[in-house]
């Protein structure tokens, strides 16, 4: 049975006349009744008595019309829904991406996505740069954002942003008189507060040590916590220093609560990660090719966005 022969089917039957169901569904009547007759014989059924010149349901038939609308509406229904997905009206697209990205880059992105296309539920999950990748290898995330690099050969990776790592320090840390320090300094002359293993903004300063000439297993670790904010938290009342992220930094600097150290570090790259394999979905698409037109270092001062901050082209 196709939809062709339902749709047929219920013209007749609901006209009970050959040529005018034809004419309404814009076939010839010999198509009309070839189409009938070949449902009847294929189930070994009689849907219509043929009354001289007339047509007419049989009890059969009338049984079945009910079960035949209702299928050709669960089509259009299901024709529809794919219109809508295709052009946006409606649809969900999941999301990964880890703290750094998840509090101060993308918010402002998805703000956006969500203002253009209100009927794409946006579903984000935050977690660290390693739950990202497995989540987008995995299939739980369509599209991911990451800080840094990982080894994933089944996944597509795009620069979409960059981001300065910087060295915070208490107020009464020795760092904190503004002398310029050396990668030596960094291994011998305080202790660290550090993200978990996995985390985007630890494996890049890792990195960042290791080029320079210094052992990252040498740094004394004095603490490992779970987030930005109790990175931050700990180094403000501690002796402590930390590597993060300017953006996550900048609200305790401003107030006084931490001081920047005078040691430069590389800039990282956040990347957007597709499994490569995978069909992107028109909304998953549709927010890449936004985040091309989007890139921008994460440190922003809204004021000085103008129009971007509402949403404006970048």
């Amino acid at each position: 049975m196709t939809f062709e022969q339902l749709a047929i089917f219920v013209a007749v039957a609901e006209r009970e006349h050959l040529t005018n169901a034809a004419e309404a569904i814009n076939l010839t009547p010999s198509a009309v009744s070839s189409a009938i007759k070949n449902l009847e014989a294929f189930y070994g059924v009689e849907l219509f008595h043929r009354v001289g010149r007339r047509i007419e349901l049989t009890e059969t038939g009338r049984s079945f019309l009910g079960e035949a609308k209702a299928t050709l509406a669960r089509v259009r229904s299901a024709e529809l829904m794919l219109s809508e997905l295709g052009g946006l009206r409606r649809g969900r697209l999941s999301l990964y991406a880890s703290q750094t990205i998840a509090s101060y880059w993308l918010p402002p992105l998805l703000m956006r996505f969500q203002h253009d296309y209100p009927g794409i539920e946006l579903d984000l999950t935050i977690g660290n740069t390693r739950t990202v990748t497995e989540a987008v290898i995995d299939g739980a995330a369509e599209l991911g954002f990451i800080e840094g690099e990982v080894d994933a050969p089944a996944l597509s990776m795009k620069i979409v942003a960059q981001d300065a790592l910087v060295i915070v320090v208490p107020p009464h840390h020795p760092w904190a008189d503004g002398r310029k320090l050396a990668i030596a300094d960094l291994v011998t002359d305080t202790s660290w507060v550090m993200r978990e293993e996995g985390s985007g903004t630890r494996s890049e300063f890792e990195n960042a040590v290791a080029k320079l000439g210094a052992s990252p297993r040498d740094l004394r670790v004095a603490l490992v916590l779970p987030s930005n904010e109790a990175v931050l938290s700990a180094v403000c009342v501690g002796h402590s220093a930390a590597a993060i992220s300017s953006a996550a930094a900048k609200a305790y600097l401003g107030q006084g609560f931490m001081v920047q150290a005078a040691f430069d570090l590389p800039a990282r790259s956040f990347r957007l990660l597709r499994h490569k394999e995978r069909h992107a979905s028109k909304a998953a698409q549709t927010l890449e090719t936004m985040c091309k037109s989007y890139r921008k270092f994460v440190n922003f001062d809204p004021a000085e966005r103008g129009e971007d901050a509402a949403g404006g082209n970048s």
